[in-house]
């Protein structure tokens, strides 16, 4: 939101809408950022894994709306500083020149802080969702939180299997 904006929370569904509309903004950069990452990616898995979570970001991106519509809302984006903030701050890595294999440590590492965020702010979304009552929306939430989730597991089983041993 911004200094100068403010948002009201009069209930914890006015949080839930407000966690929606982040993780919203959050996915649809993501899935911006991903092809780019795929691009810099030396090593063939990670690449690959890079292309096929943009891929699921897509299908993420189409759980929300999902659950914006069961919500009777229209999909909507506030700015999600988090995730802004990590690409941004992986940008660097983007341009970033030398071993193949160390860049690609910088990637992973970039890529999951990112995950880290979505874990968490899938999980506090899905509990919203269940405190709410609104089980269709947390079965959905917890969809995504567990690709999320195998997401960070397969970016770790590559750093440490391939990645992290050749950039030594």
């Amino acid at each position: 939101m911004g200094i100068l904006m403010s948002e009201k929370f009069n209930s914890l569904n006015d949080v839930f809408q407000h966690e929606l509309k982040d993780l919203y903004d959050a996915e649809m950069r993501i899935v911006e950022a991903l092809p780019q990452m795929a691009e810099k990616a030396s090593n063939p898995k990670l690449k690959q894994a890079f292309e096929q979570h943009r891929r699921q970001t897509e299908t993420h991106v189409q759980r929300l709306e999902s659950v914006f519509k069961h919500c009777g809302l229209e999909p909507d984006r506030v700015k999600c500083d988090g995730v802004a903030g990590i690409i941004s701050e992986g940008s660097d890595i983007l341009s970033a020149e030398g071993d193949k294999d160390a860049i690609d440590a910088a990637l992973i590492g970039a890529a999951q802080k990112v995950e880290h965020y979505e874990m968490a702010s899938y999980g506090t979304a899905r509990t919203f969702a269940r405190r709410l009552g609104d089980n269709y929306a947390a079965d959905l939430l917890e969809q995504t939180l567990d690709e999320e989730k195998e997401t960070d597991q397969k970016l770790t089983e590559i750093a440490e299997s391939a990645v992290n041993p050749a950039s030594v």
